[in-house]
């Protein structure tokens, strides 16, 4: 019997990242079938049916497919920006002088607050489309810049919009523990008070989260703050994540492992302990050299230690307004190889599958396998190393979603 496909690409070199295969999971002479928006078949030509049929056949003349980037961490959705605040830092200003003048994530939640959803989606297309033009299929946007639950919740829904007007699978996290907000008069506290009792059960009743993220850090909230946050989330049936050990080591990696998070993100004071710990749960390393770079750190994620122990590391741009305004998936691997020593290798399934592992979608997408989404990434490369080796250049020649 004849197989049916929509599509079929072949003549193509495949990076598959299947897990259990050697290196990138390459396959020489490949084939991808597609029907209804699924990979059926992705494998090497001799391996397929020869009397298959489709509505399109795509001659890929030897480019390499992987599959579609994943960006597993970004702060999007926002009002305003902070460039003014960048020149200022620029000529010597601290941050907390910038914050004593208003600036800082204050600017931008006063931003925020002021825009509305239609303006909060317009404001975030031409970043969002930054990231498809480098073959970008799925991505993670956080809230966070709100503060309150009414302007939490037109964020997220702002992040659910970006997907209805873009071809991109929109995965979104509740961020209302990112910063304490004027009006809370230092009292974290009480401010946790209002992210459990409140935003938390209304962000659980629109359904507009995934999943529930939190900042804990010094200049942020403590590890007991944050197992409260945690704690509410799984009361709901929400999974979590965390902003962890990116200014100091308060034991968040480990925290994170606990409440068996799907990642914790940033790293760069993490010990062993909590390598060992994030080991165990399963919790992936999302690291962010976006950020690292731009606030100039000294202090790198223990890569080593997560290699040791066998934790999955992923990467993502952090894209933000204040400390990583970035929306280049391919420019942050190569900043992941060279500030923080990662293998080409690392760092494409760092921007594919362990992304999606990242966010919960591994069994979705991430990989180029038969029943998982056609989420395609065609590169005009001579080998994979170029996605990771070039900087400012963009090889990708076509981006597939969901088999379109």
């Amino acid at each position: 019997m004849v197989q049916r496909f929509d599509r079929i690409w072949q003549n193509a070199r495949l990076a598959t990242l299947r897990e259990g295969q050697p290196g990138l999971g390459v396959v020489d002479d490949g084939v991808i079938a597609a029907r209804d928006g699924r990979i059926v078949f992705a494998g090497p030509q001799s391996d397929f049916a020869a009397d298959a049929d489709a509505l399109e056949r795509v001659d890929c003349e030897g480019r390499w497919i992987t599959p579609g980037l994943v960006d597993c961490h970004t702060h999007l959705v926002y009002g305003g920006d902070r460039a003014h605040e960048f020149e200022l830092r620029l000529a010597g200003a601290s941050y907390e002088e910038i914050a004593r003048a208003g600036g800082g994530i204050v600017s931008t939640v006063a931003a925020t607050r002021a825009a509305s959803e239609l303006e909060l989606v317009a404001s975030a297309l031409p970043r969002l489309d930054a990231l498809l033009a480098e073959g970008v299929t799925t991505i993670e946007i956080k809230s966070g810049y709100g503060l309150e639950t009414a302007t939490e919740l037109r964020q997220l829904s702002a992040a659910r919009a970006l997907g209805s007007k873009r071809q991109v699978g929109v995965h979104t996290s509740f961020l209302g523990a990112h910063a304490l907000p004027a009006e809370a008069g230092g009292d974290k506290d009480r401010y946790i008070d209002l992210v459990c009792n409140e935003m938390l059960p209304a962000v659980a009743k629109s359904g507009l989260a995934d999943a529930v993220d939190a900042f804990m850090e010094n200049i942020a909230f403590s590890a007991d703050q944050t197992a409260r946050v945690f704690a509410a989330a799984h009361a709901l049936g929400l999974r979590v994540k965390l902003h962890a050990d990116q200014l100091s080591n308060l034991g968040g990696a480990a925290l994170a492992a606990e409440f068996g998070a799907l990642s914790a993100d940033h790293l760069e004071h993490t010990d062993e302990a909590g390598a060992a710990a994030m080991a165990q749960a399963g919790t992936v390393a999302v690291l962010l050299p976006g950020a690292y770079y731009f606030i100039r750190e000294t202090q790198k994620p223990p890569v080593e230690l997560f290699r040791k122990h066998g934790v999955k590391l992923a990467l993502a741009t952090d894209c933000n307004p204040g400390s990583s305004p970035l929306t280049s998936l391919l420019l942050t691997m190569n900043m992941a190889a060279t500030l923080f020593r990662m293998t080409v290798d690392e760092c494409i399934a760092g921007a594919t599958r362990e992304g999606a592992r990242a966010l919960g979608l591994l069994a979705e997408t991430g990989t180029l396998e038969a029943g998982k989404w056609c989420d395609l990434a065609i590169w005009d490369i001579g080998r994979p190393a170029e996605l990771v080796y070039r900087m400012g250049f963009n090889p990708l020649q076509q981006r597939v979603w969901r088999g379109q």
